[in-house]
């Protein structure tokens, strides 16, 4: 599926690049549908990768959604083509952010939670037609964190989700290729933003990869913060 810039209202306003999204996986409830994660895979990755793993989860009440990033030259890696929700020169503040390509990927998000169940928990009729009820990140950083204070600054409304969002974040002290420093600098963003229902949480020896121990917190989280019930 093409998506350009222009889907969305936050954008530049003229589209002009066309992304082709892959393949998108779904691992459905193995019990009573409580909700739908949309799981984005990391640079270089697809959504089949995360998929086995996520269908061995305790978590049956889930509905996991994942899709497989547009193929793009990629400034980090000297613009050799992989897969990537944006455009990457440096993971750091300093770096100028692919708002284009960061509006396509959102708006592709939107788009596969836009036919989940209109119960308040999925969709609300807002421009990007989906309300986020949680948010976990493992072993990445924030995009646009130059310009997010002012956005939620500028927004009663904004302001008001952000101080309630429970957010989720996960950082090996040995990622070797997001470094440590660049979550936690992150999750400081976050939180003087105004997101206040924030968790940082840190793994000693841990690289740019996931462990038992990670996945399990991360799965009593996501009970807890979206009310799931046994299956």
């Amino acid at each position: 599926m093409s998506y350009g810039s222009s889907d969305i209202g936050s954008g530049s306003g003229t589209a002009t690049r066309t992304f082709e999204f892959g393949r998108t996986h779904v691992v459905r409830p193995k019990g009573m549908h409580q909700a739908t994660i949309v799981w984005l895979h990391g640079l270089g990755d697809k959504g089949s990768s995360w998929s086995q793993l996520l269908e061995t989860l305790p978590l049956p009440n889930i509905k996991w959604i994942c899709p497989t990033a547009p193929t793009r030259p990629v400034k980090i890696f000297g613009g050799f083509p992989c897969t990537a929700w944006f455009d990457v020169g440096d993971f750091s503040e300093e770096d100028p952010d692919d708002l284009e390509g960061l509006d396509a990927s959102a708006a592709y998000v939107a788009n596969l939670l836009s036919t989940e169940p209109a119960d308040g928990k999925y969709a609300n009729g807002n421009p990007y037609r989906v309300n986020l009820n949680a948010i976990v990140s493992l072993s990445g950083w924030l995009p646009c964190s130059r310009i997010l204070r002012n956005r939620v600054e500028g927004s009663h409304g904004a302001a008001r989700r952000a101080a309630s969002l429970p957010i989720f974040l996960c950082h090996g002290l040995d990622d070797d290729v997001i470094a440590y420093e660049h979550g936690k600098r992150s999750a400081q963003t976050l939180s003087s933003a105004g997101f206040q229902n924030l968790t940082f949480r840190t793994y000693d020896g841990l690289g740019h990869y996931t462990i038992p121990e990670e996945t399990d917190e991360v799965c009593n989280w996501l009970t807890a913060n979206l009310g799931l019930q046994g299956s």
